[in-house]
């Protein structure tokens, strides 16, 4: 009995065990679900191995950066805060002005004076080479020989410049703006004046031989080798500025607050631009050879001192100079700066923490190593082409505006320069001043940057469109749009009316006549008598006036025509004006955005550098094609150029002002569209940022089990 039962208990153990494990039996005959739960089983591995990791990081951070690294670096900061003054001494007087608004206004203010330096020089250069005949690659070397040389260290200084004082290297940029300055003014004061250099044709049966083509040769060289050095000067100075400046400005403010300040440095230098534009519009010639004598022009010793271009570039000089000592007794650092920068510090950039184990050292394999991570970033190249384009379309226009605005309104240059000056370059600086304020106002992130670029940039393209579709019917002109008296063809200045003159195309000064018709001389005209009345000529008995009006002198003799445009009866510039000025502030409100984007989107050691390498693709394909592109657009629309004098290519006096505001506005809009697709696609780089991505970090291999199994049951 008790052998039965001691027999009989194994089997019901063993009956017991079975019933007790039967998924184990299941599994162990179907090799379905073994193979089920061993997916399973990896797939809870990765999991558990991934939080493993993510709290071992999380441990690791904490112990890694504890609050003594942060106290280390805040006394780090305090240590180069020091007080106000020139070198050891300090004024107790002087530390009230030792914060970063008194620096803003120093900072403006040099920035200010480099731009009356850019404005005087393009305005300066353009009137030489129409005068002297220069030739097409000197002229481009004259024009291009600022951003060539800025273009050459802007790297090196980016890099290196910001481990050093960079107050130090705004001081040296403050140096040398005032010196270049001087360089630009010293062949306008010791040389000849190229303006009055040839005397010219006046009216019908006096013509004057000009002077001989060997005179200017020597000017020539001292002026263009003068030049270059003083756009070689000023593109080194510029690069602190630009640079250094603004990473400086970045770190003394608060996050939100960057942009006014940034907004504020660009547009004092567009705001010196425009002023630069006015200061020199009474210089610029309406023509290479004048008609006016010199004795009448420059009666008066103070005025014709007062009318030159050496006492406009004396004057930057001091502006410049008056900003070095102030600038030279701020500290490393500005009062407040460590607060900022450890309030900052609590909130690291994502790509600070990508790159905290990685040293940038002082070697050249670490420069270009610190080039080679920006240009794999994909996103800064592209907002890089976007300030290229912007920086193709604004410096493209302030080159075309003024010609463009003269032949269509029929303006003299140096009214259409002061307008293009005071009024629509003005916008741009406006816009940079907005553009800043708004985006800091509204705390926007890089999401909202790249947001605000396209849409102002689409609204700018359309105010475009409208302000090209302003345009006025061309004013006649005798042998070119309009004959004489239906005695000549078109395109032949002389006529039977004037033929007995034989009067030259090389000497050109414009006339209006009475007959409301311009004409190319008072030669082409055929006046045979001039007189001076109020310091302007006025001629009489025009053989090729017969009809108009007439208006007699104190003498008694009627005068037949006077120097100068004829009044335009288009009133549409100013509705032209406002469209052209709202299309630049929509335009301009791009530029302290992408700023900020390129700060926030890059290591924040890199900041400078990525600064430096935005400013190199920004000359290379914005600033130097620019005034080239725009320039070769506006020549192929010349309808009617005159013969130069020694063999040289003479000026073009017409232009057809539809072609020019068709070429003008293809260049624009593509510029504009250039500008929508670069930052979209920086947007969506951006978006798609692994800053943005939380996606779970499960192995690929079990996701796509997973789907095949939840597949496999409902098909079930």
């Amino acid at each position: 009995m008790r052998e039965a039962r001691v027999a009989g208990e194994p089997q019901a153990t063993q009956a017991q065990t079975a019933e007790d494990q039967p998924p184990q039996s299941k599994i162990l005959a179907d090799p379905t679900l073994a193979r089920r739960k061993s997916q399973y089983v990896k797939a809870l591995t990765a999991v558990l191995m991934n939080l493993h990791r993510t709290q071992k990081k999380r441990k690791h951070k904490t112990e890694v950066t504890p609050p003594v690294t942060t106290k280390k670096a805040e006394k780090q900061n305090q240590s180069l805060e020091k007080p106000c003054g020139l070198g050891c001494i300090v004024i107790p007087y002087c530390q009230r002005f030792n914060d970063i608004r008194c620096f803003q206004t120093l900072f403006c203010t040099l920035q200010l004076a480099q731009g009356i330096v850019f404005g005087l020089v393009d305005m300066s250069i353009d009137t030489f080479t129409k005068n002297n005949h220069v030739k097409t690659f000197a002229s481009i070397i004259l024009s291009t020989s600022y951003d060539i040389s800025s273009c050459l260290i802007v790297l090196f200084i980016s890099y290196y410049g910001v481990r050093g004082n960079i107050i130090r290297w705004i001081t040296f940029s403050c140096f040398l703006i005032g010196f270049g300055s001087l360089l630009f003014a010293f062949p306008n004061y010791s040389g000849e004046k190229y303006q009055m250099k040839t005397e010219s044709e006046d009216i019908c049966e006096e013509t004057k031989i000009p002077r001989s083509c060997k005179t200017p040769i020597s000017f020539q060289s001292k002026y263009i080798s003068f030049f270059i050095l003083g756009q070689t000067v000023q593109g080194i100075a510029g690069i602190p500025l630009y640079i250094l400046g603004i990473t400086f400005l970045d770190d003394s403010v608060s996050r939100y607050s960057t942009g006014t300040y940034l907004g504020l440095a660009e547009a004092s230098v567009t705001a010196g631009y425009a002023f630069g534009y006015v200061i020199a519009a009474p210089l610029v010639m309406t023509a290479e050879n004048s008609t006016i004598d010199e004795s009448i022009r420059h009666s008066d010793d103070n005025e014709h001192w007062l009318h030159t271009w050496w006492i406009r570039y004396v004057f930057v000089s001091i502006i410049a100079w008056s900003t070095l000592i102030p600038l030279s007794c701020f500290p490393q650092r500005i009062r407040g700066t460590a607060k900022i920068k450890a309030a900052e510090r609590k909130k690291p950039n994502w790509l600070d923490k990508k790159f905290k184990d990685l040293e940038f050292g002082t070697s050249i394999k670490d420069f270009f190593a610190s080039i080679w991570i920006l240009l794999k970033m994909p996103m800064l190249v592209c907002l890089a082409l976007t300030r290229a384009s912007e920086s193709l379309l604004l410096v493209g226009a302030s080159e075309f505006l003024p010609k463009y605005t003269e032949n269509l309104f029929v303006l003299t240059p140096a009214v259409a320069v002061t307008i293009t000056g005071l009024v629509l370059i003005p916008g741009a600086a406006l816009s940079q001043l907005l553009g800043g304020i708004i985006v800091s106002k509204l705390r926007m992130d890089c999401k909202g940057f790249m947001r605000f670029i396209i849409v102002t940039s689409a609204m700018s393209l359309v105010l475009l469109v409208f302000s090209l579709l302003v345009r006025c019917e061309p004013e006649p002109f005798a042998g070119i749009s309009e004959n004489y008296s239906g005695t000549s063809q078109l395109g032949n200045l002389t006529a039977p009316c004037n033929s007995h003159c034989k009067c030259s195309t090389e000497f050109y000064s414009l006339v209006c006549g009475r007959n409301d018709v311009r004409y190319f001389s008072p030669c082409f005209a055929g006046c045979t008598y001039s007189k001076t009345l109020n310091n302007q000529k006025t001629y009489f008995n025009c053989s090729c006036i017969n009809e108009g009006l007439t208006t007699s002198d104190d003498q008694g003799d009627f005068i037949d025509a006077r120097p100068g445009t004829c009044g335009s009866k288009c009133y549409q510039l100013p509705l032209f004006v406002v469209f052209i000025f709202s299309t630049i502030l929509f335009a301009g409100f791009s530029g302290i955005p992408n700023m900020l984007t390129i700060l926030r989107v890059v290591p924040n050691k890199l900041r400078s550098l990525a600064l430096g390498l935005t400013y190199v693709i920004l000359r290379v394909f914005g600033s130097i094609p620019g005034p080239i592109i725009f320039r070769a657009a506006g020549e192929t629309s010349c309808t009617f150029r005159v013969k130069g004098r020694c063999g040289h290519t003479g000026n073009c006096w017409m232009y057809n002002t539809k072609q020019m505001a068709f070429l003008f506005l293809g260049l624009c809009v593509s510029c504009k569209l250039f500008t929508i697709i670069f930052s979209s696609i920086a947007f969506c780089l951006y978006i798609h940022s692994p800053k943005t991505s939380t996606v779970w970090p499960i192995p690929l291999k079990n996701v796509e089990v997973k789907k095949k199994r939840k597949k496999k049951r409902t098909d079930l």
